[in-house]
């Protein structure tokens, strides 16, 4: 695969950057760093230290018809002379306006950041984001209409709410000064409200988004207009959520359309362990400079890799392109990474190894465990023929990686076909991709490439490592490829290249 890298654009980047850094060292800018993970007592209350207050509003809501309830809390040393940016902080599924209250005890996190000095201050909103008459978490809360409440809540937010907040409490009234954050159903929420209303909003926080996420290509269909407009995009999930390949959907598509983020994939679940933790972090970098630079130092404990086998936690990736590796081998001696160069596993307790690389290059790369000198595939990952033998492999996504991505366009099978070789006298097979319509448009001519792999692969290399299908889809949707036929063929006979087939047995075959 053949990788391009724009080094007058890198290297005007890096120019800019260091301008950016040098006019913020001449002026005392002090934008952000990378917030470590919270410690232990954050999130208990502390003695001698001020504290802010929380309290219940009540605001006509025309978009539901009646009054609603809010919780409102405002900083130690609120004062109605001053001016506050404003967070809107949503809940789940499951709860209303005071699941934060009862189970993230967002004002002791909140309290105790103040007096560590690590808050610009501001007013936390704490909706009911179920707009609906019955508002309340009981009965059956997945009833359509009380989803539904969910998505309606948009329009009581913007229309009601906000205006409401803005009206009662001492607030800069500007789009620079609104941030949006939720958990879970909430988290959806703010993705969607967030990035579908920029012009309202431009801090954006989605914590272990749920399944009412929009696709990417809908939350964002203007990378470079999204790119302009945001402060900052905050998107975190626990590595053992079962919602976790929403936020990571979410991600990649960021990430091949080079929309700064951060993605902060961390230890836990779907529960307040991780909610409270995100809240924590996403607070301390809300209403101060923004520096793009820090956000892939985010998430060290990685994402898990798209090559990985179905519900396996490893190998992750994380931000910056370093892999995690884990495996359990309770009576190995000595494990290592082979992946070109070999990496030296550390055992841990109950006969875990593991691992970290330093930053991969960008696109696929095979790899195998060592162990006690033995090459074997991960447990962990998906295997493919390309080391001349079963090997694992991992892929490691890339801005600009977009071409092979997984989109909305008519989409053209790939084909396992047999047929005897003259040549070597024995059965063989090869792949082919027929494009969208193919079997419809039967009186249809097709032009043909012949595609081959490298050393040590087979004909499966371009069609699963390869992606050729979604490349090729891509390309023809956006009309920049005819459609066409591609032949992947096996190009080995023992410990020979298997070149001399095309001439008389592949170029007749029937696709």
């Amino acid at each position: 695969m053949l990788y391009v890298c724009d080094i007058k654009f890198r290297t005007m980047k890096n120019i800019a950057i260091i301008l950016v850094c040098a006019l913020a060292y001449c002026f005392g800018v002090q934008a952000q760093s990378t917030i470590p993970h919270s410690q232990a007592g954050f999130d208990v209350e502390k003695a001698g230290i001020a504290q802010g207050k929380i309290e219940t509003v009540t605001y006509n809501s025309k978009t539901v018809g009646t009054k609603r309830k809010a919780l409102v809390y405002t900083p130690p040393g609120f004062s109605k002379s001053k001016k506050y940016p404003v967070l809107y902080l949503l809940h789940g599924i499951g709860g209303d306006e005071l699941e934060w209250f009862n189970n993230g005890k967002p004002q002791i996190i909140l309290d105790n950041l103040y007096a560590e000095g690590k808050l610009t201050p501001m007013i936390v909103v704490l909706p009911n984001g179920r707009a609906i008459k019955d508002d309340r978490a009981t009965g059956n809360i997945m009833a359509p209409d009380k989803v539904e409440g969910f998505a309606i809540f948009e329009k009581d937010l913007l229309n009601d709410l906000v205006p409401f907040i803005e009206k009662t409490y001492p607030v800069i009234k500007n789009r620079e000064s609104r941030a949006i954050a939720g958990l879970s159903m909430g988290g959806g929420q703010s993705l969607n409200f967030g990035l579908g209303n920029l012009d309202k909003f431009a801090w954006v926080g989605g914590f272990s988004s749920a399944p009412n996420t929009k696709a990417p290509e809908v939350l964002v269909p203007n990378p470079e207009a999204t790119t302009q407009q945001l402060k900052l995009l905050w998107i975190s999930c626990g590595d053992n959520d079962n919602l976790m390949s929403f936020s990571e959907r979410t991600h990649l598509y960021l990430q091949q359309h080079r929309i700064p983020h951060i993605f902060y994939v961390e230890p836990g679940g779907h529960d307040f362990n991780v909610w409270k933790n995100d809240l924590y972090l996403f607070s301390q970098l809300l209403f101060k400079p923004v520096d793009t630079s820090s956000f892939d130092k985010y998430g060290l404990h990685g994402a898990r890799a798209e090559s990985n086998v179905r519900n396996s936690k490893y190998p992750q990736l994380t931000a910056d392109h370093r892999a995690i590796f884990r495996i359990k081998a309770p009576d190995a001696q000595k494990v290592q990474i082979d992946l070109g160069r070999k990496y030296d596993m550390v055992r841990q307790e109950g006969g875990i190894w593991e691992t970290v690389t330093d930053s991969l290059g960008e696109g696929f790369h095979y790899y195998s465990l060592l162990i006690d000198g033995v090459a074997v595939s991960d447990p962990g990952s998906e295997t493919f023929y390309g080391m001349g033998r079963m090997a694992s492999g991992i892929e490691v996504p890339f801005k600009g990686g977009e071409y092979y991505a997984l989109k909305d366009v008519p989409h053209g099978d790939i084909r396992m076909k047999r047929y005897y070789s003259e040549v070597s006298r024995s059965w063989r097979r090869f792949f082919v991709y027929t494009p969208a319509g193919y079997d419809t448009r039967t009186a249809e001519k097709y032009p043909v490439l012949y595609l081959l792999h490298g050393g040590g692969e087979d004909e499966r290399g371009w069609a699963t490592q390869g992606k050729t299908d979604l490349i090729i889809d891509n390309l023809i949707a956006e009309g920049k490829a005819k459609p066409m036929l591609i032949v992947m063929l096996d190009g080995n006979i023992g410990r020979m290249f298997y070149f001399t087939a095309l001439s008389g047995v592949l170029l007749p075959a029937s696709a």
